[in-house]
């Protein structure tokens, strides 16, 4: 071999090495900026605790990954935010599966009326049969989303008018619902007057009775101050709700296999740690509301679960979400309808 061509390899080698150096070097130079946006308050378990997964993650990533967490709907009601991290224009969003599902209907399984025993059974489906079905789903749309979803749990009617006690307290009433296909249907089916209202409008719309009831988890009732605007509240335990931490894909993919392990392992490990706290907030609540002015009863839960399957809103909404998604639900909560 002659010196010459030893010497054209040698320098082509370096020069491959220096280029493979530089764009290492870029690539961890990079730094990576993310707003995460969400509907809830400051202080509610969900936040507190994505507040910790940014810090621990700005820690593990030496700065490389800088989240900011924007509660309160401080970038835009659901909708909005929604349409932003799908075009790209914020890069993160914690969503309620129940308003995720105008975008991936599988998302709403979760939200079937009275399907859950408890939060327990609601986390191991979504860890296990039924978030692998919803996953995929949700990715085809364009967003990456996290492996652990996060609890907000049971919601509970609030009235300001009467008590809800049974199916037959809730014909014609004025009811707030998120703007969610499976929430809308489900008290329709029970004879409410429901109304579609995002999150940042529901205060005012109690205030001004607009409508004269909602329905939310112990601890978004507190954290958003509705008793202020509430006079009763049913525990009906109706529907389980989590939220969804999901990340702009083509974002998501930008980033170097290694920052989004790290990312992803603290956002999951954070989300597990929420769970039993959101859970303790909400078994603590109902003094605590009682101390504010909320007036609590307990309804048969059974005459509402009977009245859904009259209606015929076990059977439709099986056959829309289709038998493999219906039967993952199923070996978690049993026969349902």
């Amino acid at each position: 071999m002659s010196s010459a061509l030893t010497r054209k390899r040698f320098l082509a080698g370096a020069a491959a090495t220096a280029v493979a150096v530089a764009s290492h070097r870029a690539t961890a130079a990079t730094t990576y900026n993310m707003r995460l946006g969400i509907d809830l308050a400051r202080d509610h378990p969900i936040v507190v605790g994505m507040l910790a997964a940014a810090s621990r993650i700005k820690d593990a990533t030496q700065g490389q990954v800088n989240l900011q967490i924007f509660p309160d709907n401080q970038l835009g009601d659901d909708t909005h935010m929604l349409a932003n991290l799908r075009s790209g224009a914020m890069q993160m969003m914690a969503i309620g599966d129940n308003i995720l599902a105008t975008l991936v209907p599988a998302a709403a399984i979760d939200n079937i009326g009275f399907a859950f025993k408890s939060a327990d059974v609601a986390w191991a489906a979504l860890d296990g049969a039924v978030g692998d079905v919803i996953r995929p789903d949700i990715v085809k749309s364009g967003l990456y989303p996290m492996q652990r979803i996060w609890d907000q749990g049971f919601r509970e009617i609030t009235s300001s008018a009467k008590q809800i006690n049974s199916p037959d307290d809730l014909r014609g009433f004025k009811m707030r619902v998120p703007p969610s296909p499976i929430s809308l249907q489900i008290f329709q089916s029970l004879g409410a007057a429901a109304v579609t209202i995002n999150s940042a409008e529901i205060y005012t719309s109690l205030q001004t009775h607009v409508v004269d009831g909602q329905e939310n988890p112990l601890a978004v009732i507190e954290t958003q101050k509705f008793y202020q605007v509430q006079k009763y509240c049913a525990l009906t335990d109706h529907m389980w709700v989590g939220f969804w931490a999901l990340v702009n894909g083509a974002y998501w993919n930008s980033m170097p296999q290694n920052l989004r392990k790290t990312f992803a392992d603290i956002f999951n490990d954070e989300a597990e740690k929420a769970r039993p706290a959101n859970e303790k907030l909400n078994g603590s609540l109902e003094a605590t509301l009682t101390q504010q002015g909320l007036t609590f009863n307990r309804p048969d839960k059974a005459a509402f679960q009977a009245a859904l399957a009259k209606s015929g809103f076990y059977k439709t909404w099986k056959e829309k979400f289709g038998a493999p998604l219906w039967s993952a639900l199923e070996k978690h909560t049993g026969p349902l309808g």
